[in-house]
């Protein structure tokens, strides 16, 4: 049964910093390409940072130097350092294969304001 359960999302002021957590379970999480998507309401999910299973990262735009994905490919975890946190960084995060999109989680609420 494949589970993705994001997890650290909360209220941070601008400026601020946040690190999320993702537990995988059910997928071939050594071979996928993972990323994390973000949702703000109106807007389509879009694909904000991803890492290969060697460890090869990429980002959007909007978010280099300031964000850091990871991953812990014994624990089948990928993770979400956000630094220098904005108010359109506001929306609900989730993660996923890239490879192939599994049923989505509930995602992470990440809220920034002040």
């Amino acid at each position: 049964q494949v589970q993705l359960v994001e997890s650290g999302g909360g209220l941070v002021q601008p400026g601020g910093s946040l690190r999320l957590s993702c537990a995988t379970s059910g997928i071939l999480f050594r071979i996928y390409r993972m990323g994390w998507y973000r949702q703000s309401p109106g807007k389509q999910r879009e694909l904000v940072a991803q890492i290969t299973s060697g460890g090869n990262t990429d980002y959007v735009e909007s978010v280099k130097g300031r964000f850091t994905i990871s991953r812990d490919n014994v624990k089948n975890m990928v993770y979400l350092q956000m630094n220098s946190l904005k108010p359109e960084d506001t929306a609900v995060y989730y993660c996923n294969s890239v490879t192939r999109n599994y049923p989505w989680g509930q995602g992470t609420q990440v809220t920034v304001s002040s």
